[in-house]
């Protein structure tokens, strides 16, 4: 199959590093499938939102709600679809960018690590993904949730050099690889790619590189 035939699935949890999808991740994901000649398609669960967080003041706003997929819709232009309709025959590989939503809204691994639930139509996804050996790619934060589903495998994902999270990550049963910023954690193994993004990076630049060379990844392996 040639790279201009396959299609990826890019996930996404709302719009917003700090309470949904880290934006320059998503976006460099999409640009970097387009650029490198395959298409994409986005979900987002249609569930509402763990917490609203105003991006001008960090401050939380406890009397506003949001919704994931309709949030999440900013950041692909309203071309989006709910997780709960994804096929896994359309698809050849499967991308999931960071931002605090990963860790809120898809899961809450940020307020309980290695014990967190998984959102039910995520849990699904990354399982169907990974029985039918679909490339799985996760950024900064996410490789937390893909280790909480498929840690039990024995995966090797990285967020960085974090210990603390690291820690976590290990309590799944999943291996934390340390890696720069502008690298890639490779499992050929069980075809999952991670980077680090603003786990570590301190500009867009930085993160498209670690981005540009997982989709890369991603696609060999598709």
């Amino acid at each position: 199959m040639s790279v201009s035939e396959k299609k990826i699935a890019v996930v996404l949890a709302g719009c917003g590093v700090f309470d949904g999808s880290e934006i320059h991740e998503a976006t460099c994901t999409l640009l970097n499938i387009a650029a490198q000649g395959a298409s994409y398609q986005c979900f987002a669960p249609n569930i509402r939102q763990s917490s609203v967080v105003n991006h001008y003041t960090k401050a939380a706003e406890p009397d506003e709600t949001r919704n994931v997929l309709v949030e999440a819709a900013r950041i692909a232009r309203g071309n989006i679809k709910s997780l709960a309709d994804f096929n896994p025959d359309q698809f050849d590989a499967i991308i999931f960018p960071g931002g605090q939503g990963a860790a809120k809204n898809l899961c809450n691994f940020a307020a309980k690590g290695a014990d967190c639930e998984v959102n039910p139509d995520v849990e699904q996804t990354l399982v169907i993904a990974y029985e039918k050996q679909m490339p799985i790619g996760a950024i900064c934060i996410a490789p937390a949730l893909v280790a909480r589903v498929l840690g039990k495998h024995g995966i090797t994902v990285t967020i960085g050099n974090d210990p603390k999270t690291a820690a976590e990550i290990e309590k799944t049963g999943a291996h934390h690889q340390d890696c720069e910023v502008e690298n890639i954690c490779v499992d050929r193994e069980h075809k999952i790619v991670t980077t680090p993004a603003y786990m570590l990076a301190q500009s867009i630049a930085e993160i498209n590189e670690g981005i540009r060379k997982l989709t890369a990844e991603i696609l060999k392996l598709s």
